[in-house]
């Protein structure tokens, strides 16, 4: 429909990102935009986060916390499958976002009141974080189909990753002069906006959609449950998997990073060399310093390689670059435990996790069902990924109880990434079943 069409001057600067044919940008950043307000809230909460869990309860007591979510979410998912198909997309995305925006309301009613806050908080930022990004994503999986995808997701993938960065950069410049509980307000107003981005997309969508005769796509999903989809699905059970496997290798190396912060900055604090700061505000800057060069080095990847990555090894080949990169950090971390190294593994890590892989994740649900699309992937991108924090607790509870030190922890997250390699090959065998002409790969051999 777009091949008889000119492109616009929005189209063409896009294109300097990723191929946007004619009438294909606005959605695009529009898509792009709301992931980025998402982003960006979240990661002003992360650090409020770190803040307060870490000075209630220590790096143990937040891993054990982490586990707690994926109980949590064996409700939540059924419920929102119940609820997707009773109501339209756009009913089901924004009364869902407006129903987390509200909580932050009553979080800082209750901190400013002095009560402690971190373990709740901690948990409901652990279900926010996945749950309205996943409601995102799958609402522009809903929009393309996979050619369109496969070309528009580094575009979208652009603006999450600008978002985080933004939203980390700003949680280091404001945390010190707002405080935690002020940031949950600044960012409840942010999480509002996306409601409003989700009509627009729709209103934007609803005449090609008709003009296609897929009006349908709009309507309810079917009755199947998201585990049921998961479960009966090999392919979607071996995403579910790798998404599990992926979050235990990821949070073991947080419970070594939070572990090696808490120890510097309390020796920070006893010699006198904090610069008048307390404890909770000295892991507060560090985290929104750390979360911003997280998030640059991620944008800069997605800017700059996402792309490219999709356009010449397609989305298969994708997935094996952060698999590569965690072998690499955690063999290093074995042999140089020190919290310099780690803050940088842990930087290069979560860059590639963020930009890379995040959108080669996304785009494996491009020739999904749409049951899959928005059941089958909160499933997965919730429940799965806290059920590796479930695994994950368990790993630091026999690590701590058997006096592991930062070279053991390092050790079992190696033993984790060869289980991840071996997923990944799974996926790449049922994905080349779905699509066995990758488009992105033809358009790189023509």
């Amino acid at each position: 429909m777009t091949a008889n069409r000119t492109k616009g001057g929005l189209d063409r600067a896009l294109s300097l990102f990723t191929d946007v044919k004619a009438g294909e940008g606005a959605t695009a950043l529009l898509l792009a935009f709301n992931i980025f307000s998402v982003l960006a809230c979240y990661y002003v909460l992360k650090t409020v986060r770190e803040s307060l869990i870490l000075t209630e309860g220590g790096a143990e007591v937040k891993s054990y916390t982490a586990a707690g979510q994926a109980l949590l979410l064996v409700a939540f998912v059924p419920a929102y499958g119940w609820l997707a198909s009773r109501v339209s997309r756009v009913r089901l995305i924004n009364g869902v976002t407006l129903f987390f925006a509200s909580h932050l309301v009553i979080f800082y009613v209750l901190g400013a009141a002095g009560v402690h806050i971190g373990v709740a908080f901690f948990l409901w930022l652990g279900i926010f974080s996945l749950v309205v990004p996943a409601q995102v994503w799958a609402f522009a999986n809903d929009l393309y189909d996979s050619e369109r995808g496969k070309r528009l997701f580094p575009l979208v993938g652009l603006g999450m990753s600008l978002g985080a960065w933004v939203g980390s950069t700003a949680a280091s410049a404001l945390f010190a002069g707002l405080g935690p509980y002020r940031l949950l307000l600044v960012s409840a107003a942010g999480i509002a906006l996306c409601p409003l981005l989700t009509v627009w997309i729709e209103r934007r969508e609803e005449g090609r959609t008709r003009a296609a005769g897929a009006a349908a796509s709009v309507a309810p999903v079917g009755k199947a449950g998201g585990f049921q989809l998961v479960l009966s699905q090999r392919y979607l059970l071996l995403i579910a998997l790798l998404v599990m496997v992926l979050n235990v290798v990821n949070t073991v190396g947080e419970f070594i990073l939070g572990k090696l912060v808490v120890e510097h900055t309390a020796t920070a604090v006893a010699a006198g060399t904090a610069g008048g700061l307390d404890q909770a505000a000295l892991i507060g800057t560090f985290y929104g310093d750390f979360y911003s060069w997280v998030n640059l080095v991620g944008f800069l990847f997605q800017l700059l390689l996402v792309s490219k990555i999709f356009k010449y090894i397609g989305v298969r080949g994708a997935l094996f670059i952060l698999p590569v990169v965690a072998l690499f950090s955690y063999g290093m971390l074995a042999f140089l435990p020190v919290l310099a190294i780690v803050r940088v593994a842990k930087i290069v890590e979560n860059s590639t996790d963020y930009s890379i892989q995040n959108t080669a994740r996304q785009a494996l649900f491009l020739p999904t069902s749409r049951e899959a699309k928005y059941k089958a992937k909160q499933a997965i991108d919730s429940f799965f990924w806290r059920a590796g924090d479930l695994l994950q607790a368990v790993i630091v509870f026999v690590g701590a109880s058997l006096a592991f030190g930062i070279r053991g922890f390092a050790a079992i997250n190696l033993i984790l990434v060869a289980v991840w390699f071996a997923l990944v090959v799974g996926i790449v065998r049922e994905h080349r079943k779905m699509t066995p002409i990758d488009t992105t790969e033809t358009a790189a051999a023509a």
